[in-house]
């Protein structure tokens, strides 16, 4: 990381620091924080440093709402037969747990189908259709996807059948004479805050929190407790961190208060999985969910099916729970070794094909596993920060999934070449497609044409909240930090930055030889113990260049044998 050129720069900025300080009873430099996230009315300061559940937004305000709870509770009084059709993803997996456990407690009639990533692809199709209407169901009511399942809706309707969509993914158009026209489906209503006539206040929700919002307006349509609804926090807080929403407005709300209500969970195959992979409930955050429960739920639908996840959550008993947990944390190992292997294959592909000068960087591996392509091109993205397309066979043709950079809108692009795909979607940073293995080249073609990115786009730019000398940390500081969680996209951890630092003693330690133990210097002569995860080696080699460097970090305290010490924990190094 030391060698990689990076650009550093502190936000800048400005507000009356001290005022917010005094007012709020904060640091300035926690005032500056959150100055840093673009809060700035006083009662946006008030809600961020103490959110509330009555802050969170109306269902009501979703366009098809109450269209949609209408049509759902009349399904339920007559008796109809519900089909719900999910993703193997977190996000589809929760909220398919969501909407079964939500619709089963209205009396309803109602059973989850997750399409098998292999066989079905991503989200609702006339094969998943047949199917539901074969086995008597008569409303079809998707989550976290449907939006861009033109055809397949026409199909269904076609057939008869009731279609419900809920799903938070872009809308899909197509571009005439330089207009943008959005796609509509026949489905009978259709709740997702991205729609341009939506008025629900903040449309970076997941699909769970989507489904969360639907079993509120479902309950209180049919007499039941709003409290009950709320018990789907922990499920819509788990899915927004697995999908990488940005946590801002009430995503922040429903991931500290979900986090909360997770730590003492009733749910059998939660409590499960938080046992198998050693998470103590009282140390609980987004990180665990995002890193460490979070891939296992995944791995399910990368190499096994969803449906196995689902159980969990569905799990009654501890047996069967534990059983089931064991499962899914196997499978995650397998995957962590398939995506070792895959990346090791991409890489020599980039070398050997120079992919790393193109603009757009598209990596087409025929024999990777399919549901590791946008694991790799993440890896690859963080590697080369650039727009990345990883592409492997299929039965349907060549699939593929994209990761993206901020100065590159990935679904957007995609949609100047969308005649190319047999399917895609996404958004700016993520996106999926399906294409013929003929269409390949071209496609690499296209879309490096299209891409008006610079070289500037290509550095890694690392802002810096505060440059702030190591000895004005405090443990004081430190505590106060914490009323800044949850952490996470769009609510990053805190940057810090320090300058002139000497290095009096370092050393390689952990079980894999990835960690260096430090004491650090400043220009007083005060003395600090830190520690940098990361290429330990090239850390070492790099210090051993220089006498003088200076860091990013972030400050936390070390609780070792009953003893408290601050620690610094260095995310960049130069």
């Amino acid at each position: 990381m030391g060698e990689q050129k990076e650009k550093w720069f502190v936000s800048g900025k400005r507000a009356d620091f001290q005022g917010i300080g005094k007012k709020f009873g904060i640091d300035q430099v926690t005032a500056r924080i959150i100055r840093n996230r673009d809060i700035v009315e006083e009662a946006d300061i008030e809600t961020y440093l103490r959110p509330d559940l009555s802050k969170l937004y109306s269902p009501h305000l979703m366009k098809d709402m109450d269209i949609l709870v209408r049509i759902l509770k009349e399904a339920i009084q007559e008796e109809r037969k519900i089909r719900i059709i999910g993703d193997y993803d977190i996000d589809g997996i929760q909220s398919t747990y969501i909407l079964l456990k939500g619709i089963r407690r209205a009396g309803g009639n109602v059973t989850a189908a997750i399409p098998d990533r292999m066989k079905d692809g991503y989200g609702i199709n006339e094969n998943l259709i047949a199917k539901a209407k074969e086995d008597g169901a008569e409303v079809i009511l998707t989550c976290d996807n449907g939006i861009a399942a033109i055809d397949a809706i026409a199909y269904a309707r076609d057939l008869g059948l009731t279609v419900l969509v809920t799903d938070h993914h872009d809308i899909p158009y197509r571009d005439e004479d330089g207009k943008r026209i959005y796609l509509r489906s026949r489905a009978n209503a259709v709740v997702n805050p991205k729609q341009p006539e939506c008025e629900y206040p903040f449309s970076g929700i997941c699909g769970a929190v989507v489904a969360f919002k639907v079993v509120m307006a479902l309950y209180e349509a049919c007499g039941i407790s709003e409290r009950e609804a709320f018990g789907f926090l922990e499920n819509a807080a788990f899915a927004t961190v697995g999908d990488v929403m940005d946590l801002a407005d009430e995503n922040r709300i429903i991931v500290k208060f979900g986090l909360e209500q997770m730590r003492n969970t009733e749910n059998t195959g939660l409590a499960a999985l938080m046992r198998v992979k050693e998470v103590y409930p009282d140390r609980l955050s987004a990180y665990h969910l995002g890193f460490v429960l979070g891939p296992c739920l995944n791995a399910s639908g990368r190499l096994d099916t969803a449906v196995r996840s689902l159980k969990l959550l569905l799990a009654e008993t501890q047996e069967e729970a534990e059983t089931l947990a064991k499962e899914l944390a196997d499978l995650n190992e397998e995957r962590k070794k398939m995506t070792v292997d895959g990346l090791s294959l991409a890489l020599e592909e980039i070398e050997r094909k120079k992919i790393a000068e193109k603009n757009v960087m598209v990596v087409y591996l025929p024999n990777l596993h399919e549901s590791l392509a946008g694991i790799v091109a993440g890896r690859i993205r963080e590697k080369f920060h650039h727009p990345v397309f990883v592409l492997t066979d299929s039965e349907e043709g060549v699939k593929g999934s994209g990761r993206s950079v901020e100065a590159y809108s990935m679904y957007e692009e995609m949609c100047k070449c969308g005649d190319l795909f047999l399917k895609f979607g996404g958004h700016p940073m993520a996106a999926g497609l399906t294409l013929p293995k003929e269409k390949v080249a071209e496609f690499t073609d296209r879309i490096n044409g299209y891409a008006s990115l610079t070289p500037e786009d290509f550095i890694p730019k690392i802002s810096i909240d505060v440059p702030m000398p190591l000895s004005y940390v405090t443990k004081e500081l430190i505590q106060e930090l914490n009323v800044l969680e949850p952490f996470g996209k769009g609510n990053e951890k805190p940057v810090f930055a320090d300058r002139n630092i000497r290095i009096r003693g370092r050393r390689i330690v952990g079980k894999n030889q990835n960690v260096v133990k430090l004491t650090l210097c400043d220009e007083m002569g005060n003395l600090y113990p830190a520690v940098y995860f990361g290429d330990a080696q090239e850390m070492m080699d790099y210090l051993d260049r220089r006498e003088i460097i200076s860091i990013v970090y972030y400050p936390e305290i070390n609780s070792y044998m009953g003893r408290e010490e601050i620690q610094f924990v260095i995310s960049h190094y130069c």
